[in-house]
């Protein structure tokens, strides 16, 4: 069979990564893949791939979302371009991923979904499908997607608006384009998003829970010289790793935490910008993002303890990456994470950093 995949990026990030080992599984069973991806491309050998648009075209869909609040409608002319290419790539399936991130007009893409008579699986990768703005609302406990939003309390959240609000017209506008088509299978990689696309204007369209993988040949136990080249002998590295660093992803309670820990641990977080890097109290340690997912895996490796104080989370693989390598999971109880947790990981209540300290004394000494 003929499959399609469609990501914003392909072979970089989670999404990315997860897209790309997909078509080298198909391809192993002797399917024909190609990853149509809009943004940036990394590590995709062996993997076909077409790109949807050029950097210019994803800067002016930056700057009208900026201005008008319009994630998912600009970007016409390349998905024109994009859907005659796809017609004579004539696929049997079409497997979208991340539809948003600045790269495809999904007016035109889901015109052509209903009517082209393809076999249609979508995986979730959060929960921008079904609201009128935002990528995740739990941060701010609002439930307006469930009945139709309007005056969006995350307009300035991902993807940001800085002028208009446009999250009411989004909304009904995602709704009709995103119902009704034909031979569609939502795919959610934790029960959890799953049982909020059951709350959803999706809610009629069968779901596959699914959960991600992780590549275990890279992610596995790998010895390095990471504590030595930092001066890290004799302490407890306690890691956190993310694609992008904010209030979200627990930044601002690993800073508080770093004051809450005696001289024995160090906090290490790799994805920071160096303004960021400049700005972290001089106890802790940060480090930039990495394209390297060999190096990451020398990173987890190296640690005592994984860090993941998360505040909005789908089904989160920076912990699958940490476990595979050796390393235990500390984790705030935030959307699926618990679904990625072993035996020997803790969660602890989302926000409580008392607790989240005590069970990273609770794991000193364990990791051999």
């Amino acid at each position: 069979m003929k499959y399609l995949f469609i990501n914003s990026v392909a072979g970089f990030g989670s999404t990315g990564r997860l897209a790309a080992e997909k078509c080298r599984e198909l391809m192993r069973e002797g399917h024909e893949c190609v990853l149509a991806y809009g943004r940036k491309e990394a590590r995709c050998d062996g993997v076909p791939t077409v790109r949807i648009g050029t950097d210019w075209d994803c800067r002016i869909n930056v700057l009208e979302n900026r201005l008008l609040d319009n994630q998912g409608f600009g970007t016409k002319a390349a998905t024109r371009r994009f859907l005659d290419w796809v017609r004579q790539y004539d696929p049997d399936v079409i497997w979208l991923h991340n539809i948003h991130g600045y790269y495809i007009h999904i007016g035109l893409l889901f015109a052509y979904l209903k009517t082209c008579g393809k076999e249609i699986r979508w995986t979730l990768h959060d929960c921008w499908s079904f609201t009128g703005h935002c990528a995740y609302f739990d941060y701010v406990g609002c439930e307006q997607w469930k009945t139709g939003c309007h005056h969006c309390p995350q307009k300035r959240a991902y993807p940001a608006s800085l002028l208009l609000d446009r999250s009411r017209e989004n909304y009904e506008t995602k709704r009709a384009l995103f119902t009704g088509v034909p031979n569609l299978t939502l795919i959610t990689p934790s029960r959890w998003l799953a049982e909020l696309v059951k709350q959803s204007y999706l809610r009629d369209y069968p779901v596959e829970v699914v959960y991600n993988t992780v590549n275990q040949e890279i992610f596995r136990p790998t010895p390095s010289d990471f504590r030595q080249r930092y001066g890290l002998e004799d302490k407890q590295i306690v890691l956190g790793v993310a694609s992008v660093w904010d209030g979200r992803k627990g930044l601002k309670d690993f800073v508080t935490l770093s004051s809450r820990l005696d001289e024995t641990y160090k906090i290490v977080l790799v994805g920071l910008t160096p303004r960021q890097i400049q700005e972290l109290p001089k106890p802790m340690l940060g480090l930039p993002r990495t394209g390297s997912a060999e190096q990451l895996a020398e990173i987890y490796t190296a640690a005592d303890v994984f860090v993941n104080p998360t505040y909005e989370e789908n089904y989160p693989t920076v912990n699958l990456e940490a476990r595979e390598c050796g390393t235990p999971v500390v984790c705030y109880d935030t959307g699926g994470s618990r679904e990625t947790l072993g035996q020997s990981d803790v969660l602890v209540p989302k926000g409580d950093l008392e607790a989240l300290a005590e069970a990273i004394r609770g794991v000193k000494g364990r990791k051999t």
